[in-house]
């Protein structure tokens, strides 16, 4: 499907060159001098190479439509994921760039989306924000809590994310995966 260049947004994948690419960034800017253009960063599914491309308005950009598959995490093997499919129970294996960042999340028996282009995996997407334990955090410091500062703390998992004062290990956070960042205190 052709959109039009300033419609790309982050998350879309777009066929450019004979490839496809995942759109990481998506900046629309408008220079004192000139036409409008969106400014976009893009990596490539195939080979995880980056562009950044600049598209007018009245460019055509071809939007690749994917195929979103629910399946289940079971286990892994140093860098290899495996996961079933949770209607025909087939079972992939994905590597972990695959993953990306959001890798370390992964939880037996968690729902991800496997996307498919025709038959190649492209990717798959953990849920938005994962329930994790703090093992360790730094203690507060006195007069910290009156402005609104955060603090170290270490994660079940190993990853460290920066928590507000008031968490103390033991307590259970929810995090963004995809920036590995506090939301807020899990209920």
């Amino acid at each position: 499907m052709k959109i039009d260049g300033n419609a790309v947004r982050q998350g879309n994948v777009i066929e450019l060159e004979g490839r496809l690419w995942l759109v990481v960034e998506a900046i629309h800017t408008k220079p004192g001098k000139g036409g409008a253009y969106m400014q976009v960063e893009l990596k490539g599914l195939q080979d995880k190479v980056k562009l950044n491309r600049r598209f007018r308005s009245d460019e055509k950009v071809e939007q690749v439509r994917l195929e979103e598959l629910p399946y289940q995490y079971l286990f892994s093997e140093g860098d290899q994921f495996t996961l079933m499919d949770t209607q025909t129970y087939d079972q992939i294996t994905l590597s972990l760039d695959m993953l990306g960042p959001s890798a370390p999340f992964l939880q037996e028996g968690m729902q991800l989306m496997v996307c498919r282009h025709e038959q190649d995996i492209v990717s798959a997407k953990l849920p938005d924000s994962v329930i994790m334990e703090v093992v360790e955090a730094d203690p507060v410091v006195k007069g910290q809590t009156a402005t609104s500062s955060y603090k170290p703390a270490m994660l079940e998992n190993g990853v460290r994310i920066l928590v507000p004062p008031y968490i103390t290990s033991g307590t259970k956070v929810v995090v963004n995966t995809q920036t590995q960042e506090y939301v807020e205190r899990a209920k």
